[in-house]
């Protein structure tokens, strides 16, 4: 009985990106520790979310524009959340962690005690 009710609900789509758990990684960045008085954005992508926001410190962007701050990934054969950290000098993103809850990958986003996002 119980494998057919999980046939029926699955529907094919991937779990993710979905609107609730981008309005649950909104919630969760107001309580970083880095940067408070910006106002970062959480964009729905391909197999998760991606953090952006202004750069006030104009260490990345000298002019202040909106940078890449974090990419959440989730993968599905592991269950697993993925945490990356953008190298702004080589343009590319870097594998900072893993984690099995969504909760586990904002505590670190909001750490963030090396300075490795919130740059």
């Amino acid at each position: 009985m119980n494998a057919a009710v999980l046939r029926k609900l699955d529907t094919g789509r991937p779990a993710h990106p979905n609107d609730l758990d981008r309005k649950r990684i909104e919630r969760a960045i107001k309580s970083r520790q880095r940067y408070r008085y910006v106002s970062p954005e959480v964009t729905a992508v391909t197999g998760g979310y991606l953090v952006v926001s202004p750069c006030c410190s104009r260490n990345i962007d000298t002019e202040g524009g909106v940078i890449d701050v974090a990419l959440l990934h989730h993968d599905a054969a592991s269950a697993m959340w993925q945490l990356f950290r953008k190298d702004h000098k080589r343009g590319v993103w870097e594998l900072h962690s893993s984690h099995p809850r969504l909760g586990s990958v904002t505590d670190v986003l909001n750490a963030d005690p090396e300075r490795v996002f919130w740059q």
